[in-house]
């Protein structure tokens, strides 16, 4: 059985496999991450196939297992079902499409939030997390305006769902974002080791 009482305060989104790069400098990035701590991981791959997908999904839930990390696939649940991950996340406009939990019991539902309607929604479809965004500004969603950390404090006190603070977040952001009710933080480019390391 999945357990919420563990879940980290750091939840890695990974960004899209570069473009003409072999798949595996993506996973040789993501190990990196893992071995630095984090230990819950969505593979958000939206540029590839599905064949690509799948192939990704598999050595990505190797690496993971490795490390003791546990990984939600931003993915059909047939398919987070079929290779045995830990469980999905959706978009908010799955989200709200879903008028039952998406997966079966024993698995993960995260949920992309970005108002109160949703976040109520997130609560009685059975998700397990949310994230709630924009936060900050962020350079993935420019045109976003950003929530601001009170207004997250209110929208994360109208759920008892851990939620996790995303948009321009990073480890320097950590601790605001507990103080504001938060479980932790989400973020893509500040915990990817790749990026990290070559910026």
């Amino acid at each position: 059985m999945t357990s919420l009482s563990d879940l980290p305060t750091q939840y890695l989104i990974t960004p899209e496999p570069p473009h003409g790069e072999p798949l595996a400098n993506f996973v040789a990035d993501l190990d990196r991450s893992l071995a630095a701590g984090i230990r819950l991981v969505q593979l958000r791959a939206k540029s590839v196939t599905p064949p690509q997908y799948v192939w990704l999904a598999e050595q990505v839930l190797c690496c993971c297992r490795r490390h003791g990390a546990r990984l939600l696939l931003n993915a059909p649940s047939s398919v987070a079902i079929a290779l045995h991950a830990d469980g999905v996340h959706l978009t908010s406009k799955t989200l709200m499409a879903c008028k039952t939990r998406p997966m079966p019991p024993g698995f993960l539902v995260s949920v992309a939030c970005h108002d109160a309607h949703q976040i109520r929604h997130a609560s009685q479809v059975g998700a397990d997390l949310i994230t709630l965004s924009p936060v900050l500004p962020t350079k993935t969603h420019t045109t976003a305006t950003p929530l601001g950390w009170a207004r997250f404090r209110e929208l994360a006190a109208l759920t008892s769902l851990p939620a996790y603070a995303l948009g321009g977040m990073s480890p320097d952001t950590l601790d605001e974002a507990i103080k504001s009710g938060a479980n932790g933080i989400a973020a893509i480019r500040s915990l990817w080791a790749g990026i990290v390391e070559r910026s």
